[in-house]
């Protein structure tokens, strides 16, 4: 091992266009998904040798499903990677595809890799319905059956009941401790749908996005152009009768996947390009599961003061939206950050959030963002269910 960390460059980054629920994506397999974006990904750098590959890291967040069978590795056969480059698949939640990044960058950075792949994938259309085995043998009884969609199930009674309420009623919780009123919500959601429109609507998504194979879908399926303030208004609260967190101001349902090629010097060499950015420094934080909403606000803060960095200093932000109350509260934690850098590219509200490649999609969005700016410091981060923060800084 070298004595220093090496640099670790983010060469390329791709996503696929996001599905809805149930909708263009639902057809593909989460495996597929995930070997579609790896096979682009190293289709776009033709002068690297794919067998220079050391390691592939995916997250994903389910892995009850088609994705069960640790899916980098499922990927790396899949896309026709030779059968020498390992994969593992990772898990921290709705942070999974950061955390894959974070730890392909440090495997460069001490040099047990020269060149990785890290991503990560969902498909929340296809999480399969799950089965406790029973307490005993041939049961008489019916026996409860549980969605792996999203959040919290076969709980453990041991865990404190305000722990594992609804991810919902979590940002009920923000929203109340952090003094965050409907009408602030829905006017965030609204934004959020406007700004990646455009983006849509001005090409910036033409060179990070792929298609995928045999699918008709060629843009964000979630975003609503035509929506309204008074559209977003009529929308019932759906965890409290009296609740402000409706459909429209939180990130819906999703399926989707994205990978990011890293190299350190040699590797880049080998790829004969130049890179979108360079990986900073990482930081995880915990929080009290309910309010994991706000789980970011330290996680950012550690994050640049490891970077030697402040607010102040960032010229892109993507911060993942899961819901409309936890952004806000995490963006009032920041007053020294400019809110017009912030996904400035529309955020998960309005492009979705397939969970587990969440973190590797707005991490390749960061880079992208700052080689078209061609300089500057950027940040992605992300709260997690069950009270975590994830943040991680780039620079180029």
């Amino acid at each position: 091992m070298s004595d220093r960390l090496r640099d670790v460059y983010v060469v390329d980054a791709v996503r696929t266009p996001i599905g809805k629920y149930g909708g263009a994506l639902s057809g593909v397999r989460p495996d597929d998904l995930a070997a579609g974006v790896l096979r682009a990904l190293v289709g776009r750098t033709p002068g690297l040798d794919p067998a220079r590959i050391d390691d592939v890291f995916f997250g994903n967040a389910n892995g009850a499903g088609e994705e069960n069978r640790d899916v980098a590795r499922m990927a790396v056969l899949l896309a026709g990677l030779p059968v020498t480059v390992p994969g593992t698949t990772v898990n921290r939640l709705c942070g999974s595809g950061m955390e894959a990044v974070i730890q392909a960058a440090r495997a460069i950075a001490v040099g047990d890799a020269s060149v990785a792949v890290a991503g990560g994938v969902e498909s929340m259309s296809r999480a399969p319905w799950v089965v406790p085995k029973p307490e005993r043998a041939l049961p008489a009884g019916h026996q409860q059956m549980y969605s792996t969609t999203l959040g919290w199930r076969m709980v453990n009674p041991r865990m404190p009941e305000e722990w594992t309420v609804a991810l919902g009623e979590g940002a009920e919780l923000v929203a109340d401790r952090y003094g965050i009123d409907r009408a602030a919500q829905d006017a965030f959601a609204l934004a959020s749908h406007q700004k990646a429109a455009r983006a849509w609507q001005q090409g910036l998504y033409d060179g990070e996005v792929v298609p995928v194979d045999g699918v008709d879908l060629t843009r964000d399926e979630c975003i609503r152009d035509t929506t309204t303030p008074a559209a977003l208004a009529k929308l019932k609260p759906v965890f409290r009768k009296d609740g402000t967190v409706t459909a429209g101001n939180s990130s819906p349902l999703n399926d989707g996947a994205a990978a990011l090629l890293l190299t350190d010097e040699d590797g880049l060499r080998a790829t004969g390009r130049e890179p979108l950015a360079r990986i900073g420094a990482s930081a995880v934080t915990g929080i009290e599961p309910q309010y994991f909403g706000a789980g970011p606000v330290e996680a950012v803060q550690r994050a640049l003061k490891k970077a030697g960095r402040d607010l102040a200093d960032l010229h892109t932000v993507e911060l993942n939206e899961a819901f409309a109350a936890q952004a806000l509260a995490c963006l009032g934690q920041w007053p020294g950050l400019d809110p017009q850098i912030v996904n400035p590219r529309g955020g998960a509200v309005a492009i979705g959030h397939p969970l587990g490649a969440s973190g590797a999609r707005i991490t390749g969005a960061v880079a992208h963002q700052l080689a078209a700016a061609g300089s500057g410091t950027g940040l992605a981060a992300l709260c997690i269910g069950v009270g975590q923060g994830l943040a991680l800084v780039l620079e180029r």
